[in-house]
């Protein structure tokens, strides 16, 4: 069993990465996660997202479940 971790890129975030999905090996947190995002795509640090997990958006360093989906969503708009 791979302990893998979809992502889903959307909007400019998703432009930005060259791509909409990928798959990496968990790294099991969200802060670990996103350092290794940002290793690889380091335009991606002066980007403002959300962080969702299995569709709920967290704002905190959270652990990541195993074969868990995630989602980098650009700013919402509106009010």
């Amino acid at each position: 069993m791979s302990d893998q971790i979809k992502i889903k890129a959307f909007g400019m975030i998703a432009e930005k990465m060259g791509q909409e999905e990928i798959l990496v090996p968990n790294p099991g947190s969200t802060d670990l996660l996103l350092h290794k995002l940002y290793q690889e795509f380091p335009q991606l640090e002066s980007m403002k997202f959300s962080l969702a997990i299995n569709k709920k958006l967290c704002s905190e360093p959270t652990s990541i479940p195993q074969e868990a989906e995630l989602a980098l969503l650009p700013p919402f708009s509106g009010g």
